[in-house]
């Protein structure tokens, strides 16, 4: 049994929901202790169970301990289970987009396709955005071999959740391709999602919205970007999601979700200067995308290579997960990192 130490680098769910989904994709059975130890609330919270209990699921797997609170759990995979559809709900505003970046790479490699639907938070701090998972990973997985869409049927925000959307995933045939975006080119086209829910009359996406074209025209660049209103989400919320199309093929990202006292300028303003910062560095992926890959990237067969715009303990978690649990050679350079992948197949 593998032992991992989820004190290490980030100390973050990241390394609970990575490590047992590699565990399921090679078949070791894995206890992670320290779970989420320097966290103000350490332990499994309520998404990082239904992440173990979903890969669980999907290879036929037991478990010991992995409930909500817990510092320490065993996972044990088994076979692909019969099932192609699922439903996951979190019970709380949780990042249901963490849960499917955790299951993604065991769909991938499932013997056929996949359809979730999820419940829980969509859009929050701290966890991917689901715009950014529809625009910037899931392109760059279909680039890899993996065919997989999203659609949201409801938004769901802090605190009460209870959003809705679908995951379809076609696996991969074979072995991953791998990522070259090793050279920026030039920035073709920025443009954008402003959404906001029940906030009409207060023209929360609006305010979003010009605020971040502003700051971005000030900086030399011009962007389009979609006003959203929606009346279907159970609470008021608001995500600004804006993406920079590079000539050399590669797509940067960068996003936030509303709070309570933050005003929607403050948004924009927070959104454009991100996707400036990493532009600056002409990086190929964004700060989201940079960690994201990196497993992807490691199942891969041949060498990927792209620019980060810097190291982040999230890049360092999963680099060294991706070594421990695949054997993959990740080396990063400065901004660039190069990841020598193992060419995995479904067993």
């Amino acid at each position: 049994m593998l032992e991992i130490d989820g004190s290490r680098y980030s100390g973050s769910g990241t390394i609970v929901r990575q490590a047992v989904a590699l565990a399921a994709l090679t078949g070791r059975a894995v206890r992670i202790y320290n779970a989420r130890v320097n966290r103000p609330k350490p332990g499994l919270r309520r998404q990082h169970a239904q992440a173990v209990e979903a890969i669980r699921q999907l290879v036929d797997g037991q478990t010991e301990g992995a409930v909500a609170g817990a510092m320490e759990f065993m996972f044990r995979p088994g076979k692909p289970a019969a099932s192609r559809a699922f439903k996951w709900d979190i019970g709380s505003a949780g990042s249901t987009t963490a849960l499917a970046l955790a299951a993604l790479p065991v769909v991938a490699f499932h013997p056929f396709s996949i359809s979730i639907e999820l419940h829980g938070g969509i859009f929050q701090d701290f966890a991917p955005s689901f715009y950014h998972l529809q625009h910037v990973l899931l392109p760059l997985l279909q680039r890899m071999g993996v065919e997989a869409s999203a659609r949201m049927e409801r938004p769901g925000y802090v605190p009460g959740g209870q959003g809705i959307w679908r995951l379809n995933v076609v696996p991969a045939s074979g072995v991953l391709r791998p990522l070259l975006l090793d050279a920026f080119g030039q920035v073709a086209r920025i443009w954008g999602i402003a959404l906001s829910s029940r906030l009409k009359e207060q023209s929360v996406s609006e305010r979003m919205a010009d605020s971040a074209m502003r700051a971005l025209g000030a900086a030399g660049y011009h962007a389009g970007i979609e006003v959203v209103h929606d009346d279907k989400a159970v609470q008021a919320g608001a995500c600004l999601a804006i993406f920079a199309d590079l000539t050399s093929g590669a797509r940067i990202g960068s996003d936030r979700a509303g709070a309570p006292g933050r005003r929607s300028e403050a948004i924009g303003k927070h959104v454009a200067r991100q996707l400036l910062e990493d532009l600056d560095t002409n990086a190929t992926l964004d700060r989201y995308g940079s960690d994201q890959i990196i497993p992807w990237a490691a199942l891969a067969a041949g060498e990927s290579k792209f620019r980060i715009p810097r190291l982040s303990e999230h890049i360092e978690s999963n680099a060294w997960l991706s070594r421990e649990l695949l054997g993959a050679e990740i080396k990063i350079e400065g901004h660039e990192m190069v990841i020598q992948g193992v060419g995995f197949r479904a067993k």
